[in-house]
């Protein structure tokens, strides 16, 4: 079967877990253009974070469609900013951009994700393969019957532990984790490489349907 990959934001980079054949193999990367080159021969590659951001007002209706899929856990989608409000040089200025363009202030912490988004979104190219992903909303839907604690608690992290293992052999998947990486991260990552399989195989779920200013998807793929 053909590899895919799965990709989550660590400090300082992004995590990548590429799953072949029920295998995992780990790397760090220190930007999207490395990732590009980790996942080469990849038939499908999930990354957590915006692909494709908006120029106006409007958010995008993948955000709003994948909030809806979480219900209670919708606090775990963080609304793509536009593009000008990320490219602001400090909070204080992405601030009174967002005012501006949607008549509210963006938060700290996803101001803090704009480098990582921007990451992304500078590259002059990115393959069709490469699709955005959202973890939470794919560990729902591999294990619809457990009421998921949150991620960074020990209940949170078994639980994904075990809901990925109905997927592949999670433990081994995690005896050697790349330096750098946490476990958080890592479980993200592998549900990320999930997604990436169902849509690889043409099974996936694809929210939202909308292209942005320069004619690239805005979606989620699970």
């Amino acid at each position: 079967m053909s590899a895919v990959a799965g990709v989550d934001g660590v400090p300082g980079g992004w995590v990548v877990a590429r799953v072949e054949d029920g295998r995992v193999g780990w790397a760090v990367c220190a930007d999207a253009a490395a990732v590009l080159v980790a996942t080469a021969g990849c038939a499908a590659v999930g990354v957590d974070i915006p692909l494709g951001l908006t120029a106006g007002p409007e958010p995008r209706a993948c955000d709003v469609a994948t909030a809806r899929a979480l219900g209670r856990a919708r606090s775990s989608v963080f609304p793509a900013p536009p593009r000008a409000v990320l490219q602001a040089p400090t909070h204080a200025a992405a601030c009174v951009v967002a005012r501006e363009l949607t008549g509210r202030a963006i938060s700290l912490q996803s101001f803090h994700i704009g480098p990582k988004i921007l990451d992304w979104d500078a590259l002059p190219d990115r393959p069709a393969h490469v699709v955005e992903v959202h973890p939470e909303l794919a560990l729902r839907r591999i294990a619809p019957d457990v009421a998921f604690a949150p991620k960074k608690s020990a209940r949170g992290a078994g639980q994904r532990v075990a809901a990925l293992h109905r997927w592949l052999d999670a433990p081994a998947a995690l005896a050697d984790l790349p330096a750098g990486a946490r476990l958080d991260d890592v479980l993200d990552a592998l549900a990320a490489a999930w997604s990436a399989r169902r849509y690889a195989d043409g099974a996936a779920e694809v929210l939202g349907a909308e292209v942005d200013d320069r004619g690239r998807p805005m979606r989620v793929v699970v």
